[in-house]
């Protein structure tokens, strides 16, 4: 069997539960070493094969996994993050199920998630906005036109900007020409949940400058939007005047 799993964005003790024991189990790992935390393989068997897929193509990937499992042996594909999100596991399956290899994904905790706890932040305000847009600047990857940040901007929704943090300046440029005014507030998380992550808080105005001071040029989320002026409506799901199905306490009128 071959577990796609995800790893967590930083911190080892934010991989699942089921995740750790497929790691302790596992015969073969291949961990992507340029993301996942290395304290994560300290749970594995002294005799397990460990892969870096830095240092690899995908072909060499397949590979290993092809061999293992024709071996009978237990292999974890470990990715940072969840792996459901620009983690390059699409490929990955389609080779899985071409060769009927069995497999399994599980999740893990995304960078965007392990942001919004360290910025102690809800990106779903009532009465701000309530949807998350997770995006990039288009890069060696190119972004459809339909999904620029230009056109994404004017949903004036959370924007979680993944892999941009190198075209700071396009990504402020793109939203200020969208219409977002130069003091929406921004936030950048460089290595969410890892021991020396850094935010930055500021606005459009202003983040550039802030992040070309500190030198960031990689690893770092952008979160755009005006959940993180924290003015909001209360939620009604604790209202002494709301009524659902666990609680019929609206107050008779009259």
């Amino acid at each position: 069997m071959v577990y796609i799993v995800g790893a967590g964005a930083g911190d080892p003790e934010l991989i699942t539960v089921k995740g750790q024991r497929l790691l302790r189990e596992a015969n073969v790992i291949i961990y992507a070493g340029s993301l996942v935390n290395p304290e994560l393989l300290k749970v594995c068997k002294a005799d397990a094969e460990i892969y870096n897929s830095a240092t690899m193509t995908l072909d060499e990937v397949l590979a290993v996994i092809e061999v293992a499992n024709s071996q009978n042996k237990n292999i974890v594909r470990l990715h940072t993050g969840d792996p459901s999100i620009y983690g390059a596991i699409q490929e990955q399956i389609d080779f899985l199920a071409e060769k009927n290899i069995p497999f399994e994904i599980v999740p893990g905790v995304s960078s965007f998630l392990a942001a919004a706890a360290t910025l102690k932040q809800e990106y779903t305000l009532p009465g701000v906005t309530q949807t998350v847009i997770i995006t990039r600047a288009g890069g060696k990857t190119p972004v459809p036109e339909k999904e620029s940040l230009k056109n994404l901007a004017a949903h004036q929704s959370t924007l979680c900007i993944f892999l941009s943090i190198a075209l700071i300046e396009d990504v402020v440029a793109d939203l200020i020409s969208a219409g977002l005014s130069v003091d929406t507030p921004v936030a950048v998380v460089q290595r969410a949940s890892w021991q020396d992550e850094k935010i930055l808080r500021g606005t459009l105005e202003n983040i550039v400058a802030q992040v070309k001071a500190e030198k960031i040029q990689r690893q770092a989320l952008i979160i755009v939007g005006n959940c993180l002026n924290k003015n909001y409506e209360h939620s009604q799901l604790y209202s002494p005047n709301f009524s659902h199905m666990f609680r019929n306490r609206i107050k008779e009128k009259g």
